[in-house]
């Protein structure tokens, strides 16, 4: 059997828009100085933006290329254009290593900029 016969043979592999946003949203969290976002409903935010939550992700395959919209929040005093960029160019590259799709687009709104937490001082 030659090689493009078995291919034929075995079908195609589809991956689901939900599978490559949990994919994504995982991602999102090996940035540092990247949190997460609040649900949304209609445009009001349901709860408070935090950043120890999961960034919302969307995505949208089609064929062998997917497209992905991302919420999320940064600590300041990170810089945005900087922060939004590398969180671009770490999610096109684990989700091509994740999936074998093609990442065509990345939009990314932030939501929130958030202080560090600063850890008590207690003297006793």
């Amino acid at each position: 059997m030659s090689t493009v016969t078995a291919t034929l043979e075995r079908g195609t592999l589809t991956i689901a828009d939900q599978a490559v946003q949990r994919l994504a949203a995982h991602a999102v969290r090996e940035i540092d100085e990247v949190g997460g976002a609040a649900g949304r409903v209609l445009g009001v935010s349901l709860g408070a933006e935090d950043p120890d939550r999961s960034a919302k992700v969307t995505a949208h395959v089609t064929g062998g290329g997917v497209t992905l919209d991302v919420r999320l929040s940064i600590t300041y005093p990170a810089s945005v254009a900087r922060t939004t960029e590398r969180a671009r160019e770490h999610l096109e590259r684990r989700v091509e290593e994740l999936t074998g799709l093609t990442v065509t687009r990345v939009d990314i709104t932030v939501t929130a900029l958030h202080t560090p937490v600063a850890k008590s001082r207690r003297v006793e």
